[in-house]
């Protein structure tokens, strides 16, 4: 028994000391605070802990860069204010034609690139695909925008006038989809101003030259109850509040909409976002073959129905899951 004792001992001494060395390898680490940042991989950060890399990232942070690398993923952080420069057409390019795209700093442009080009090397393609995570506020929706735009720009066909035209309506018609997605199936919430309350998978088909050809986005576990209930402080699906704000006089008429008429389903109806854009939604539609008789009836419906009752109103939520589920568009038919 003595013995058996003293092993524990032995035992828990070298643990204290293992935690003591630990430690002072942190504190040395953290000490040089000046070379944080440089740290764009977090795989080289040494010891890891949650501290070391919440440093990192915190450091790099306040220098204004955004990503980082962690081995083949790529860790984003909202800064919650525009930096033009760091989503530019040059900056685009700058990643499209550089020979080693990893070389660069972290962007989700090298992540866009890489992925493009694994296509590319292909001589039978195989599919690549990008997730997006994150908590609410972490920049999906905006990654996705990015993700698009970049694609839409680097797999345009230059062959042809004629072909180089189609592959342009194919392009805009997927960037397109972003107003009508996030009108559709966006709110304001607690934590972010544009969240969108639903998951969705796009499609971006290439054909055998690489040149985007078609695109296809399907829409899951759409927030359908947000029609009838809003937390505290929050909001219903933005189309509610551009309709409200954004219909013109003959529209509130038809629509029945009064001017200056409060309702039960829209509150917070006084603070003003940029996603409350009518036109914007509605010239988004209208690039994606909506016409304007349809769009209208889409309108009336989603106000005739919403705001009756909660046991008529799905038909509504059936819309709105129809209305984010899949369009797809081919050049064919363009």
């Amino acid at each position: 028994m003595p013995k058996q004792e003293n092993g524990q001992k032995g035992d828990s001494v070298i643990q204290n000391d293992l935690s003591e060395s630990f430690e002072e390898e942190v504190r040395a680490f953290l000490s040089d605070e000046e070379k944080l940042h440089l740290f764009d991989d977090l795989t080289k950060v040494n010891p890891v802990t949650t501290t070391t890399v919440l440093r990192c990232l915190q450091a790099r942070y306040r220098v204004n860069l955004f990503y980082t690398n962690a081995g083949c993923s790529l860790v984003a952080l909202n800064p919650f204010q525009p930096f033009s420069c760091l989503y530019s057409p040059e900056l685009m390019r700058e990643y499209h034609v550089a020979l080693r795209p990893q070389d660069l700093k972290p962007h989700i442009f090298a992540v866009a690139e890489q992925t493009y080009r694994n296509v590319q090397n292909q001589m039978d393609p195989v599919n690549q695909s990008i997730i997006v995570s994150g908590e609410s506020g972490a920049g999906k929706t905006w990654t996705s925008r990015c993700l698009m735009k970049f694609y839409a720009s680097v797999a345009a066909s230059v062959i042809s006038p004629k072909g180089n035209e189609t592959v342009e309506r194919i392009e805009r018609r997927v960037l397109d989809s972003n107003p009508v997605m996030e009108a559709f199936g966006n709110a304001c919430t607690l934590r972010n101003n544009n969240s969108s309350r639903f998951g969705k998978y796009i499609q971006l088909q290439l054909d055998r030259f690489h040149h985007l050809s078609s695109a296809s986005i399907q829409t899951f576990l759409l927030e359908k109850t947000r029609v009838a209930y809003q937390a505290p402080n929050e909001r219903n699906f933005h189309i509610f509040y551009q309709i409200t704000k954004g219909a013109t006089a003959e529209e509130r008429l038809e629509w029945n909409l009064p001017e200056g008429a409060e309702y039960r389903w829209l509150p917070n109806p006084e603070r003003n976002l940029d996603e409350d854009s009518f036109e914007v939604t509605r010239a988004a539609m209208c690039h994606l073959g909506i016409e304007r008789c349809t769009q209208s009836n889409v309108f009336k419906v989603r106000y005739c129905q919403a705001f009756s009752t909660l046991g008529t109103s799905n038909s509504l939520i059936q819309w709105m899951n129809l209305s984010l589920v899949t369009w797809k568009t081919k050049p064919k038919v363009l």
